[in-house]
């Protein structure tokens, strides 16, 4: 009988005639895998050199590969590469320096890559300018594995071939030119110095080709302005960390405002340092701006005004600062501040500074004349940023000229014209009309579909390329894997129909040799990313009338009751990754919404109009809707009622409303480049209610406080220099024996205390004066951990997945200090149920702060203590582990959880069809970091202090035969390391020359929640507002 036993497999064994069980019986070993079907060449793989950027073309995780996974059953199979390409050591990974510069986003970056799979970016923080990645460019990587992503060339949307778009191209090149026919070739700005050269080549070559640049989002008016006044068209650099104060009219200058990345400079002065005298000093900060922005809400004071207003007291600034007269007046309330902050700027002298978003010539004008009276030392004029270059006057001539037959081909490369232009429908009219249209994009999108010819371009991780964002300051775009799909750059193509035999590669390479290199080598800089060269740019300042751009400036009159003010959010920007399911999920960082675009309104005019927030009984945020109409153009529009909106304005966001060559689920909001009339991001609008139930996907229902200063600690500068920390940084203290006790004492404590000095032992630190609330930690943490995306539906049912929040809170009160003030002169419980009820709303013009909350990974957790299979258990080194294979979901850790962290898996979102999204396809999957298991439904998950990453650094000095060296492990955490502004420190407390270690015996630390006894390995540092009144 022994030999005999049968093992039950399945219920379907049951079942005597079932097909199935047969078949599975039958077919338990798969036959040979078809390796012939996709690895044609296999006989000259022997004698082939292989380098990593042919690695797809041995290794299973292709698109060929992806085609034969799970023919025969369950499992995803990848074949592997034959020959090991060079570099490739499997489960090592390795890092290139490269280039992002897609025209919107300029970013020197490294790429972290495993077995030639790109799977993360990384900040190049050692070079030092235009070295820190944003959400956006996070996310980029993703992109690459996009499935909607074109194959190949196609004609009139038929698939080609490069050889048939070369011939055709070619020969219509040749004929226009004879017959003097106008090409003009449309581009995004590329600040690429050997695609300048190429392009002018391709242009002698072809003398009927007429350059033009087109920024989807224009910065043409501030170009124009520094062309006026110092004689060359390109944008002033600006380092916040020289200034001790910032006035920004309209400028949102955390956020994307003339390219982005001022972060960094401007987080060095907003930290406290106290001197030899103990005294400290930090920059203050004033935002004028109608939308609350990312800048506003780090603000030490913020006053919202409408545009026109804004304009006004521009003007205003320019007189108190110059003391000249000017006829416009404002409220008294306003003008009695703009005094104030012209007192400070005249006080902080050549360490003071003003900029401006308004789009307007003037207002730019004015700015550069108030910095040029207080000889701010913050701009930059000779460190010129080259990131924009179009001109808003050259797209409406493009256009006219496209209709009315004067140009007869248009060449497009890198920009979406059918889907940013305000007045895309004509444009798509004259495209038609053309002779020869041709579009390089890397998607089917709303201008390629309309082009006879598409030529597919590759992902920036798959190009070569080189960049000169700043004025002598060259880095370098190379290629980390092997292009996906049949693609060219659109530099090659150029390059071939010249006639050239070079590539684009050589081609830079040579440029280089001859015109930028002369104290490096390539492949040093190759190595590096950057190239720093003595190169200055010699400037001469122009005189102009500033009398008369004030009177042109005031003469802007508003002619209807509201303006809307269009903005770029942290998460799509222009719109070029709508595509991307990271950032669609990403919630903004003001609203706290994903998914969806919307119209922002104060409240107040929310009422005049009807406009209506109201949540439905899951707890999930509705709205009706708004007819937004600028002249003949109208969208309708969900809406926010956003507190801190000035009165009489509007806010709507760029980058929604596409619709082609995206997934269904990715087609959401409405296009505001609709209403972008003129270029100019501030218009006249009428507003009415419409009906209807607009469902928004919130990660955040709650936005106050409610008084909580055990959540937020918070003080000002005069009380951080003149009190003692027990007044602003006190130790909770609990009762015990009905004798107020402190919290630290061992006395309250319910654990016993282990000795943590032996070994590591990992700890976080977090800034809140620091943290701008940009979130390019959430995403970097997404990449890094292979954090699921869920999808609109799921977020509005609480159901996202992040490891990491960012919570926004605002005050009820004008600051949060009165908020405090508030809850405690509440009197009986009577009084605290009207006094809670009214503290749920947020102030007119609140105070706004940020703190990201992820597992505080606590030396006393609560959810190890109720896991009843040990599937969350504390590790030596401080870490809350878990093991995901012993989960089995009674979620009581989660219940147990005072900081709300954990993440369930409601769903198995990989391999299934309900949450179609970018990474759970087969060419998706690619992405995925394979140092980290993907969960399954049922279990659930939670931040890990990236242990997979501080466990590599431990194993690689093991097996060096070393000691850890010090500060190794610091920001090994994917959330510090990507943070840009250094609000995040990851490192090992136990090495006391770590930066953590030091940070963690600051005056301003204290732990959230800290009288709950958890004693988390996660430590703030209270936030510190320099509200000081000259």
């Amino acid at each position: 009988m022994g030999n005999q036993k049968k093992y039950w497999k399945s219920e379907l064994e049951l079942s005597s005639n079932n097909s199935v069980v047969e078949d599975l019986r039958n077919n338990e070993f798969v036959d040979q895998l078809p390796v012939d079907d996709f690895l044609s060449d296999k006989q000259d793989l022997a004698s082939s050199n292989t380098n990593r950027r042919d690695f797809l073309k041995y290794l299973g995780f292709s698109t060929a590969a992806a085609t034969l996974a799970s023919c025969e059953g369950p499992v995803n199979r990848s074949i592997p590469y034959v020959l090991q390409p060079e570099r490739i050591i499997p489960g090592i990974a390795n890092y290139y320096a490269t280039t992002i510069a897609d025209g919107f986003d300029f970013a020197n970056v490294l790429v972290k890559t495993r077995e030639g799979r790109p799977i993360k970016i990384e900040n190049n923080s050692k070079a030092n300018f235009r070295c820190s990645a944003n959400a956006r460019v996070h996310a980029s990587v993703l992109s690459m594995y996009d499935s909607m992503r074109l194959k190949g060339p196609l004609k009139d949307g038929i698939e080609s071939s490069w050889e048939d778009l070369d011939a055709e191209i070619i020969s219509q090149l040749n004929s226009m030119n004879s017959s003097n026919e106008k090409i003009v070739l449309l581009t995004q700005t590329f600040a690429s110095p050997s695609t300048s050269k190429l392009i002018e080549d391709f242009k002698s070559k072809y003398k009927n080709v007429e350059h033009v640049v087109y920024d989807s989002i224009s910065d043409s008016k501030a170009l124009d302005a520094f062309e006026i006044a110092y004689g060359v068209r390109a944008l002033p650099s600006y380092d916040f960390s020289e200034a001790d104060c910032i006035v920004s009219v309209g400028a949102d200058f955390l956020g994307d405002w003339q390219g982005g990345d001022h972060d960094s400079g401007y987080v060095k002065g907003r930290i406290p340092r106290r001197n030899i005298e103990g005294k400290a000093r930090m920059s203050k900060h004033t935002q004028i701006e109608s939308n609350m922005s990312l800048t506003g809400s780090n603000a030490d004071k913020r006053i919202p005004m409408t545009p026109a207003q804004q304009k006004i007291a521009l003007s205003k600034i320019y007189s108190y600062v110059s003391g000249t007269a000017v006829d416009e007046e404002l409220p008294q309330k306003l003008d009695t501040q703009i005094k104030k902050i012209s007192k400070e700027l005249l006080k902080a002298g050549e360490k003071g500074v003003i900029v401006t978003g308004l789009d307007d010539v003037n207002a730019h004008l004015i700015t550069f004349a108030i910095n040029d009276f207080l000889k701010s030392s913050t701009v930059k004029k000779d460190e010129l940023l080259l990131i924009k270059s179009g001109k808003d006057e050259e797209i409406k001539k493009l256009i006219n000229n496209l209709n009315n037959g004067s140009v007869s081909g248009l060449i497009m490369v890198g920009v979406n014209p059918a889907y940013t232009l305000p007045n895309s429908e004509k444009f798509v009219e004259g495209l038609k009309k053309a002779k020869l249209s041709v579009c390089f994009s890397m998607k089917n999108d709303e201008s390629a579909v309309n082009s006879q010819w598409v030529a597919a371009l590759p992902h920036f991780l798959e190009s070569w390329g080189d960049n000169e964002m700043k004025y002598g300051r060259f880095s370098l775009t190379q290629p980390t894997i092997r292009p996906l799909f049949n693609t060219r750059q659109f530099q090659d193509c150029l390059l071939k129909w010249t006639g050239s035999e070079m590539n684009f590669y050589n081609y830079i390479k040579n440029n280089w040799k001859e015109n930028i290199l002369k104290k490096s080598t390539w492949n040093m800089v190759l190595h590096d990313g950057f190239y720093e060269s003595n190169r200055k740019y010699s400037r001469k300042n122009k005189k102009y009338d500033i009398k008369k751009c004030i009177n042109d400036l005031l003469k802007y009159k508003s002619g209807s009751d509201y303006q809307l003010v269009l903005y770029t959010k942290t998460g799509l920007g222009d719109g070029q990754q709508a595509n991307n399911p990271w950032l669609q999920e990403f919630p903004d960082p003001i609203t706290r919404v994903s998914w969806d675009n919307y119209l922002t309104v104060s409240k107040y005019d929310a009422e005049k109009l009807g406009l209506k927030n109201y949540n439905v009984a899951n707890g999930a945020l509705d709205s009706n809707y708004a007819l937004i109409s600028v002249g003949n153009k109208s969208l309708k529009a969900p809406i926010i009622i956003q507190p801190g909106q000035a009165n009489g304005s509007v806010g709507l966001s760029f980058g929604y409303g596409k619709k082609e060559a995206l997934k269904k689920e990715m087609k959401v909001g409405v296009n505001a480049f609709e209403l972008y009339k003129d270029f100019n991001s501030i218009q006249n609008v009428e507003i009415k209610e419409v009906s209807g139930n607009h469902e928004f996907a919130c990660i955040q229902l709650h936005n106050t406080l409610m008084g909580r200063g055990d959540i937020i600690k918070e003080t000002t500068l005069e009380v951080f220099n003149t009190k003692s920390t027990d007044v602003w940084n006190s130790v909770p203290k609990v009762s015990l024996n009905h004798i107020e006790t402190p919290v630290t004492s061992p006395d309250v404590d319910l654990w016993d205390e282990f000795d943590r000095s032996i070994g590591h032992h990992f700890n976080l630190s977090i800034d809140l004066n620091a943290c701008t609330g940009c979130g390019a930690c959430v995403i970097a943490c997404h990449a890094e951990n292979n954090v699921p995306v869920v999808g609109k539906t799921e977020v509005r049912k609480s159901r996202d997945m992040h490891w990491l929040r960012i919570d926004r809170y605002y005050s009820s009160e004008n600051s949060f200090e009165e908020d405090i003030k508030t809850k405690e002169n509440i009197s009986g419980v009577s009084d605290s149920l009207s006094v809670f009820g009214e503290m749920e709303e947020p102030a007119e013009n609140p105070q706004v702060v940020f703190q990201p909350v992820m597992c505080q990974h606590c030396n006393h957790a609560p959810c190890e203590t109720v896991c009843p299979v040990a599937a969350t258990s504390h590790g030596r080194q401080g870490q809350n582990h878990m093991a995901y294979n012993r989960c089995i979901g009674t979620r009581y850790c989660a219940n147990n959880c005072p900081y709300k962290v954990r993440r369930f898996n409601w769903f198995l979102y990989n391999n299934n069809d309900e949450f179609d999204f970018n990474m759970n396809d087969d060419l998706g999957k690619m992405v995925l970091n394979p140092d980290v298991v993907v969960r399954s439904r049922g279990v659930m998950e939670k931040c890990s202090f990236c242990i997979q990453s501080t466990q590599a650094v431990i194993l690689k000095a093991k097996s060096e035969g070393r000691p850890v060296k010090k500060g190794e492990f610091n920001d090994t955490c994917a959330c510090s390391a990507a943070c840009s502004t250094g609000a995040m420190k990851f490192g090992d407390i136990n090495d006391k020359e770590s930066e953590v270690a030091i940070l963690k015996e600051d005056e301003r630390v204290y732990n959230l929640l800290e009288y709950v006894g958890t004693k988390p390995n996660v430590f703030y540092h209270v936030k510190v507002r320099n509200t000081d009144e000259s």
